[in-house]
């Protein structure tokens, strides 16, 4: 199969466009059309969880699927209506044919009274309900008297759906970058960070990386958690991780560290962002999947990449984060900084000093030699001395690069011309 590119902004545009009607959930077949979507630009394998099955404390829930919803006035008017806006039904709602008044009607409906304009995204994933949600100035325009409530939906034994994609490196430890697809019709919190993510498992693929790159399209929480249930193993050779979503909103870049703190992905994803406007964040255990993957027991370098975090935008999990929100600018410098990220942490090493004591002769080795002429020779100097002294295995080149000053890739020339004359080892 002929994978279709993502080699531009517009691509990236256009994967979100097409994934952005369908309604999706923790399970269902909204999940499987958009890995089937997906599909079309990198391969996936895809895995069927059944109902029931233990992962960890939880246990895979009963799959959703919905057809219809409405609720119809005297008149036989949709008011509410699914087929406008998947965001009107509440996720997961149990099915119901009903009528019934518009008092009694109120208890099920959800609003945002401080942007009437905007419809809410609620989901009711564990406990059996049913709702409707709609912008305040539909329901204050609505006039009493009795109304057709319908929810054409199953909830029954099924499956958890996700899928993974895999870049293969020349070693075997891995590097997870992880996105959920749970939400229905939200252009930045999930799909913008789908796009992106398949975009970036397309160009890694061709720069050979030296790391294996996993990339999981999963639910959100349940998801994350059947996966490491299922992977222990796998889960042991993560060297370290992104969680990515809301990749493509106005805001400035934000990093939120792993549980450690200190794990090499949040070291390089500070440095990579120094040079343009960026939030840090400390670890908490609220947000995307990363809270998983640093559970107690896992402990896992994995942190997570947004624009504007979890929560942090008015928009956010309301109709308001729509196409219009997410822009192709936002998803080109998300793109562009993982892409920078991961060079780096592709290239980091430690090494160790061969001739520790006292510095090594250079010149009879021809490393100096083979700087004459070079508009860069005392940055490559500079850059094999500072190389020597850090290289004693506690230090990587990422590491050397802070207390030099020196550009990485620098850094990264000088080791490889070292390490090529004996001088070091990794």
């Amino acid at each position: 199969m002929t994978h279709q590119p993502l080699d531009t902004g517009a691509d990236l545009r256009k994967l979100v466009e097409r994934l952005y009607p369908l309604c999706r959930s923790i399970t269902g077949d909204g999940v499987r059309a958009t890995l089937e979507i997906l599909g079309e630009h990198i391969p996936l394998d895809v895995h069927e969880v059944p109902t029931g099955t233990q992962v960890l404390d939880w246990t895979v829930p009963q799959e959703w699927n919905i057809r219809d919803a409405y609720v119809k006035d005297a008149s036989g008017r949709r008011v509410i209506d699914f087929q406008e806006s998947n965001l009107h039904v509440v996720g997961y709602s149990v099915p119901v044919s009903e009528k019934m008044s518009l008092e009694e009607l109120r208890g099920h409906l959800h609003t945002l009274p401080d942007r009437p304009a905007w419809v809410p995204y609620r989901t009711s994933y564990y406990s059996p309900t049913w709702g409707f949600c709609l912008a305040q100035d539909t329901l204050d325009a609505l006039p009493d008297g009795e109304y057709e409530v319908r929810i054409d939906s199953t909830l029954d034994d099924g499956h958890l759906t996700y899928a993974e994609h895999v870049v293969p490196g020349e070693v075997t430890d891995e590097v997870l970058v992880s996105c959920h697809i749970c939400h229905p019709s939200l252009a930045n919190d999930n799909l913008a960070g789908v796009a992106v993510a398949a975009a970036l498992a397309q160009r890694l693929a061709v720069e050979k990386p030296h790391y294996t790159y996993r990339f999981l399209f999963m639910p959100g929480t349940i998801g994350a958690i059947t996966w490491l249930a299922r992977n222990p193993e796998r889960a042991g050779k993560i060297k370290a991780g992104v969680v990515l979503a809301c990749a493509g909103d106005p805001g400035s870049l934000t990093y939120k560290r792993s549980r450690r703190g200190d794990a090499e992905i949040d070291k390089v994803l500070e440095f990579v962002l120094t040079e343009k406007p960026h939030t840090l964040l400390d670890f908490s255990p609220y947000g995307y999947d990363e809270r998983q993957f640093c559970s107690p027991g896992y402990n896992l370098g994995v942190g997570s990449l947004t624009r504007t975090p979890y929560a942090g935008y008015p928009q956010y999990h309301t109709s308001a984060d729509d196409l219009d929100f997410v822009s192709t600018e936002a998803m080109e410098d998300t793109l562009a900084t993982l892409r920078e990220a991961f060079s780096v942490l592709d290239r980091n090493r430690s090494y160790v000093n061969q001739s520790p004591y006292g510095e090594p002769q250079l010149g009879k080795r021809g490393l100096y030699d083979s700087l004459g002429g070079r508009s860069d020779a005392k940055e490559a100097q500079m850059a094999m001395l500072w190389v020597l002294n850090l290289s004693d295995g506690e230090h990587s080149l990422l590491d050397v690069t802070k207390r030099s000053g020196l550009p990485f890739d620098s850094v990264v020339a000088a080791a490889h011309a070292l390490q090529g004359a004996g001088l070091l080892k990794e």
